[in-house]
């Protein structure tokens, strides 16, 4: 293609070889990042690669591999460029002077004689300057020409390293036939309504269009499982149906007639039956861009409106989108047929049809309940994917998981040796360094390694008599399966002293054989029967993809779940109303008792600064996931501007940072199930409010790119400082009834509702207030406080303690209503941390001592206790 126009080069009058060349010189400058293609491309390329050309040059006196080497160097001088590669101006001036060659031959091709001729007239340029330097003139070497003739009869270039190849056609009539494929059920209708396209008198080429897994490439398979029986009318029977992807397709086709060429070899593999021939492409609308792709498009329109072939094309409604935008008239041409998403009933079905193709492969057994929970846990935790094959992929690497754990190194074995490979590493490692802190890590590291090492011992020595006997099992299993199947074949072939043989003497002795290998292996503690995969391993399987923990209730997590307040309140203080609300909708969510298109929860809190609600949020991460960091916390002071709201979706296409996505639904995406942190949200945009309606209400949202984020997993929390004077006026003994805690509620509400729209605060779950902290609750934060000092104390091998009136002298120091617990943890970092340090600076203390804190008058004073 020239560079600024939309016309394109076509090579139909050129020789095969000749047109070889001219794409192997466009190759070459692709691969040196060229900008254009020029003659010295075309000169370095037959120099190098076509032998015809060597002996022309040879004949003329020339070195063909210095000529090479020359030109070459002269390519390595060029300027490099990001693009693609056009041909050049004088590039086309040789085409040009070459067809006029063959014009004045009378020559019904152009051959590489023309355009080795016409390379040989350029006077001005690299390929000029190359040639005159081996003496090679404006037509020198047309006297020579006549050795392309006696050159070796062989393709004009062997398949260079990265050179394109034809794509990869399949013929699904015979796949089905040869028994390739997975059964499809439940698309009875879709087929039938295809078959019915095809044969239609006008329109007659189907486009199905669906998301993808929903089942497009199963369908076809159906089809041509039809084709082959003979199971469609009579205008279609004993039809091919081939089957290629359109990434293959379009894979290093240049130019228009490379698209025609290659279209037209798939054309002609089906064309040997009466049937008029099925392509199928997959992924179509890749051939419908720019430069190349849109040519391989037009190459194709044009083939589906001769009416010689009969296409089966599919694509995303995305992909059918641009297709419209590219090239409508195509669309046209097609019938477009909608693959929807199945339902879960229908998908259970379509997945149990496949799960014997997956024992077959795995080797194990898939009960029922593993089918439905794939099915179930696919469409509800993977939005990304839909059905079938979204359940179909959990399957497959659930049974995998399977097979590795039943006949692959067991977890504790696996786990047990890869600890004393690493401590052994460590201690080498060590080896070299000769001081107290190293000595001290070497005993400790060997004294586990010589604790480790007969557990090593005994674990891998029993797994190797399990693999053992595993293997004998499985060993006479196979001879005696082909003993059976030549008892069979003996009987088919009335071979009457082979069958008695066998059925009396060889298959007696296998079975004995088999029974006592399967006692030897049940006595190792073996298991010689299929293991079969539940509802358990699926689960599981699940949360290694997303990181939810959907695993099957278990007694521990059950009691964990039940206890959840208890653990929460061991690090938020005083919040026993929002600690219950928080509970109850983890508990709904978990069990699957609440509004699946919705979040687990909503919850707006409400409170003075520093009285726990960040804490708490970041509680409930933490006791989820046992991770903190599985909480996203956005800052609303930092969204104030309308542009800065924007960022939460991320920008459009076109835009500058429009590949980065937003910030919260690229947080959601990569962690569907976290606790999501609005802080401060009342200092937020009102754009903010806005999507926070779909959040609340619909949960998902659509990102600046067109993708969907899903809500429905996470924990919403929005924090709020709105009434904390109403709060802190507020008479304690209101937060002790449940009426004195509505009244509080009501009059807080009716603050809200000056800030925030109703169908804000109609969306949210629950509004929980959280009191002021007293000195009773102050007293419990001081000792968790101090519990970490305690933790950073710990790599010193030192211990804090500190007496009942220094805590009391500490609550006092920061009991401010207004201001929550922080000022009690100034008051630890100033009065306990800080000596403290200093004191670990005035001299070295020996391990084990123990530092007590205590006060003498206004002032804290630290004793050292010796170690006993």
């Amino acid at each position: 293609m020239l560079k600024g126009e939309a016309t394109t080069l076509s090579l139909g009058r050129y020789a095969p070889d000749a047109k070889a060349w001219i794409v192997q010189a466009q190759t070459l400058a692709d691969a040196e990042h060229h900008a254009e293609v020029t003659p010295l491309h075309l000169l370095a390329r037959g120099a190098d690669g076509l032998p015809g050309v060597a002996a022309v040059l040879a004949r003329a006196g020339v070195n063909g591999a210095e000529l090479s080497s020359a030109a070459a160097r002269a390519l390595s001088a060029l300027p490099k460029a990001s693009e693609p590669s056009y041909l050049s101006t004088r590039f086309m001036d040789l085409l040009a002077r070459a067809e006029r060659d063959a014009d004045r031959e009378r020559a019904p091709v152009v051959s590489v004689a023309h355009l080795l001729n016409a390379l040989s007239q350029e006077i001005r340029g690299g390929a000029a300057e190359v040639l005159a330097a081996f003496g090679v003139g404006p037509g020198s070497l047309k006297p020579h020409l006549g050795a392309l003739e006696q050159a070796a009869p062989r393709p004009a270039f062997s398949t260079p390293v990265g050179s394109p190849a034809e794509p990869e056609a399949r013929d699904l009539v015979l796949e089905s036939k040869n028994g390739q494929g997975d059964p499809v059920v439940g698309r009875d209708a879709e087929i039938r309504r295809l078959v019915t396209i095809l044969e239609r008198r006008e329109k007659g080429h189907a486009l199905l269009v669906g998301e993808p897994g929903t089942g497009k490439r199963a369908i076809v398979r159906a089809l041509a499982k039809r084709l082959g029986g003979a199971d469609v009318p009579a205008r279609l029977s004993g039809a091919r149906l081939v089957a290629v992807d359109a990434a293959s397709l379009m894979s290093g086709s240049r130019l228009r007639s490379d698209a025609e060429q290659r279209l037209g070899r798939l054309v002609e593999a089906g064309q040997n039956t009466s049937a008029v021939p099925i392509l199928f492409i997959r992924g179509v609308e890749q051939l419908f861009g720019q430069g190349a792709a849109g040519q391989m498009g037009d190459a194709l329109r044009s083939l589906v409106a001769q009416g010689t072939i009969r296409l089966l094309a599919s694509t995303t409604p995305e992909g059918l989108r641009k297709i419209t935008e590219r090239d409508a008239a195509f669309v046209r041409l097609c019938t477009v047929l909608e693959i929807a998403e199945p339902s879960v009933p229908q998908a259970i079905e379509m997945v149990r049809s496949v799960a014997a193709r997956l024992e077959q492969h795995h080797g194990v057994r898939i009960g029922e309940g593993a089918v439905t929970t794939a099915v179930t846990l696919a469409k509800r935790y993977l939005p990304d994917r839909f059905l079938p094959d979204g359940a179909v992929g959990l399957l497959d690497e659930a049974a995998a998981a399977l097979r590795v754990e039943t006949d692959g190194v067991p977890r504790d074995v696996e786990t047990t040796v890869s600890r004393l490979e690493s401590i052994r590493v460590q201690i080498a490692a060590l080896s070299g360094v000769d001081d107290a802190p190293t000595r001290a890590s070497v005993a400790n590291l060997t004294a586990e390694a010589n604790a480790l090492e007969p557990q090593v011992l005994a674990l891998t020595k029993a797994y190797e008599v399990k693999r053992g006997t595993l293997l004998a099992v499985r060993g006479v299993e196979r001879e005696l399966e082909a003993a059976r199947k030549s008892l069979a074949d003996a009987r088919s072939r009335s071979d009457g002293a082979r069958a008695s043989e066998l059925e009396h003497v060889a298959i007696p002795e296998l079975e004995r054989r088999l029974a006592s290998a399967t006692e030897a292996a049940r006595a190792a503690g073996a298991s010689v029967d299929q293991a079969v995969l539940g509802e358990e391993q699926v689960a599981r399987m699940v949360a290694d993809w997303t990181g939810i923990p959907v695993a099957k209730m278990l007694e521990g997590e059950a009691d964990k779940l039940l206890k959840m307040e208890e653990r929460l309140e061991r690090r938020v203080i005083g919040q026993s109303e929002g600690v219950r609300a928080l509970a109850r909708a983890v508990r709904r969510g978990r069990v699957g008792l609440r509004d699946p298109k919705r979040p687990i929860g909503s919850f707006l809190f409400l409170g003075p600064s520093g009285v726990g609600k960040t804490e708490l949020a970041k509680a409930l991460a933490e006791f989820l996931f046992d991770d903190e960091s599985a909480l996203t916390r956005l800052d609303m002071s930092e969204f104030m501007e309308r542009h800065m709201a924007q960022r939460l979706l991320g920008a459009p296409p076109g835009y500058a940072d429009s590949e980065q996505g937003g910030f919260l639904t690229e947080a959601v995406r990569k962690r569907p199930y976290s606790v999501l942190l609005f802080d401060e949200v009342e200092k937020a945009h009102g754009d903010v409010f806005n999507l926070l309606l779909q959040v609340l209400d619909d949960g998902r949202l659509t990102d600046g790119r067109g993708r969907l984020a899903d809500f429905t997993n996470t924990v919403v929390i929005l924090t709020s400082n709105i009434g904390s004077d109403r709060i802190l006026g507020a008479d304690p003994a209101l937060f002790e009834s449940t009426e004195g805690r509505e009244q509080l509620r009501e009059t807080l509400l009716a603050e809200l509702r000056k800030f925030f729209r109703p169908e804000f605060l109609n969306r949210v779950d629950d509004v929980i207030v959280f009191r002021p902290l007293a000195k009773a609750d102050l007293a419990r934060i001081v000792e968790i406080q101090l519990a970490s000092v305690q933790k950073l104390l710990a790599p010193r091998k030192l211990s804090l303690r500190v007496d009942e009136d220094a805590k009391a002298r500490l609550v006092d120091l920061g009991h401010e209503p207004a201001l929550g617990a922080r000022p009690l943890r100034r008051a630890i970092l100033k009065r306990v941390q800080d000596p403290l340090a200093e004191k670990l600076l005035e001299r070295p203390l020996p391990e084990g001592t123990t530092l007590v804190l205590r006060t003498e008058g206004e002032d804290f004073v630290f004793d050292t206790v010796p170690p006993p």
